[in-house]
């Protein structure tokens, strides 16, 4: 398997990047660097534009154009699938595409990161996934409940507590607060925030709404998609309204 030495520059790199997904048009960045410990979001991709772009800086995909580097590596340089795997493993993604066992508990969900074996999980595996369910808010009361009990934001912050079990190097959240009232969208921006900074890894947050990102991240950014152009905000935005 692939290693990665520590990297004195960006740990995602996107330079005049093109990629077509079979939408209007296809997705363009012009440039993106993403600093080790920076928390960034962009406005202005929607959901099928999101995802390709996940699939891109991950290696699931390549460029039709441009070029995709993860810590200096390109993603066109990744040899086969042990190689991709070191890859994937370096990002964590909260996405509704990350399947939940609705029938099973809390605990049991977040214990698949770690083993298969959780009917019921071995103490050791089930302490791993209490020290996950804790950090990422959800309430003692709801651990041995089934997810499909929890309501939008609980579901979002087991998907986050799955994408923080193998401590990644990147958070990337795609579109992870559709469907959360903007209350409890904010509540749960700002907890991601806390989380990464704490732990110290970087964040890509792609979300359609600028209080959101204005919670989740230091620095929000806009990609013109016709251009490529990526342009920060400067607009400062209340936990209410526009400022």
């Amino acid at each position: 398997m692939t290693t990665f030495p520590a990297f004195p520059g960006p740990v995602v790199e996107l330079t005049a990047l093109s990629k077509d997904y079979h939408g209007l048009r296809p997705l363009r960045i012009e440039k993106l660097n993403l600093a080790a410990g920076e928390l960034v979001a962009i406005l202005g991709l929607d959901q099928p534009m999101a995802e390709t772009f996940v699939n891109l800086v991950t290696g699931a995909t390549l460029p039709d154009r441009g070029e995709v580097r993860v810590s200096g590596r390109p993603t066109t340089a990744i040899d086969d699938s042990a190689d991709w795997l070191a890859v994937v493993d370096r990002f964590g993604i909260v996405s509704e595409r990350a399947v939940l066992l609705d029938a099973l508990s809390v605990i049991q969900n977040l214990a698949i990161p770690f083993t298969l074996d959780i009917d019921p999980p071995p103490d050791d595996i089930r302490e791993r996934a209490s020290l996950l369910a804790r950090e990422v808010g959800l309430r003692e009361a709801d651990w041995l409940r089934s997810v499909s009990e929890l309501d939008a934001a609980g579901r979002i912050r087991i998907r986050l507590a799955r994408a923080l079990a193998l401590d990644p190097d990147v958070l990337l959240l795609e579109h992870a607060n559709a469907g959360l009232p903007a209350d409890a969208a904010l509540a749960v921006g700002a907890d991601i925030r806390r989380i990464a900074s704490r732990r110290g890894c970087a964040l890509v947050a792609l979300t359609a709404a600028p209080q959101f990102a204005a919670a989740v991240a230091h620095r929000v950014l806009t990609l013109d998609p016709a251009s490529g152009r990526i342009s920060e905000q400067h607009r400062k935005w209340s936990l209410f309204r526009r400022a």
